[in-house]
């Protein structure tokens, strides 16, 4: 038998180190630095408070990423990383990877532990007890930039979950934990006659507040503050769960789910928007990642549409469907019967 080659060890040995130099030229504030103005490592030094010799390396290799451009000396945003590595672009993923580098990255040193007790990482990793949630809820920035990174990652995958299935003959969408707003803006302007809720924590809606502003929608779909294990659902047929089963262990979702049979009229549907497990469990390699993610950092994990399909089926809906988008998040709708 030929030797295999080493390259995917060697690939994976070193893939921290590319996903450290975006993270660290984020954090420095390069990328919006760059945004329609080339500069040279020195200026650009002079900006960031870095040292100019140790910044252009770190830039170089930005170059090698394929996020910087680099002409007579001079440093410039590639298109990539002008859409979703500036803060004050609309599409931008700059929350979701400050996240993963302040939090993420460290909660993953700890994986080996994680797997050997099940359980998270928060008080090894950042000296406190409590979900992800406390943590990022903390103080205002922290809040701002965790919900920002679900604000631009649900911009990938919003649109194509509400396509996965005909909605159109629901009537009232309530998102819970509905977080920037961005699934009911994205219903509503796929579906005019749709109106919606956006329930979530208070310090949330504050933002969201923003986005349903900026998109002329304050007339459609209505802000509401609660807990959603605590508080009684907003009326609706239609309950949407984007990336929060995934965070919770069964009893929570059991109860979720319950919850949401309950309180939906004959006919009404709920939507759950997650990274969908094959049957085995052997793929696909994002979900599979995604649910050690889980493992680090929730009490939760990724599920298959067969466990999806029998927590839904145990909860009472008589219908399930799931789709795979093509997108960062798949679909599955579950139906209460007449």
């Amino acid at each position: 038998m030929a030797t295999p080659s080493p390259d995917l060890i060697l690939e994976l040995m070193e893939g921290f180190r590319r996903s450290q130099a975006m993270f660290a030229t984020l954090a420095l504030g390069v990328f919006d630095h760059l945004k329609g103005r080339p500069a040279d490592a020195k200026s650009l030094a002079d900006g960031t408070g870095t040292e100019p010799e140790a910044l252009e390396r770190l830039l170089d290799a930005c170059v090698g990423l394929g996020l910087l451009a680099k002409k007579s000396g001079a440093y410039s945003n590639l298109p990539i990383a002008d859409v979703y590595l500036c803060v004050s672009s609309p599409e931008t993923l700059a929350g979701y990877a400050l996240y993963s580098h302040r939090a993420l990255y460290a909660l993953w040193g700890h994986l080996e532990d994680a797997v050997r007790e099940g359980s998270a990482r928060w008080k090894q990793t950042f000296g406190f007890d409590g979900s992800l949630f406390s943590h990022f809820f903390r103080t205002d920035e922290a809040r701002r930039n965790f919900l920002m990174g679900m604000h631009g990652f649900g911009l990938l995958s919003s649109p194509r979950v509400l396509q996965a299935f005909d909605l159109s003959r629901f009537k009232c969408l309530v998102d819970l934990g509905g977080g920037t707003g961005q699934l009911a803006i994205a219903a509503c302007r796929l579906h005019p006659a749709l109106g919606a809720v956006v329930f979530d924590l208070a310090p949330a809606l504050e933002i969201a507040r923003e986005y349903v502003g900026q998109a002329g929608l304050a007339g459609r779909i209505e802000l509401r503050a609660g807990d959603f294990f605590v508080d009684p659902f907003p009326e609706a047929d239609l309950y949407a769960l984007g990336r929060i089963l995934h965070d919770w262990s069964e009893t929570k979702v059991r109860t979720l789910l319950a919850k949401a049979f309950h309180a939906l009229p004959a006919g009404g549907g709920i939507l759950v928007a997650e990274r969908l497990l094959e049957e085995d469990k052997a793929s696909p390699l994002p979900a599979l990642l995604q649910s050690l993610n889980m493992l680090v950092c929730t009490e939760g994990k990724e599920r298959t549409l067969g466990e999806y399909s029998g927590l839904l089926h145990e909860a009472g809906f008589t219908e399930v469907q799931g789709k795979r988008t093509g997108g960062p998040l798949d679909a599955v709708l579950g139906l209460k019967g007449w």
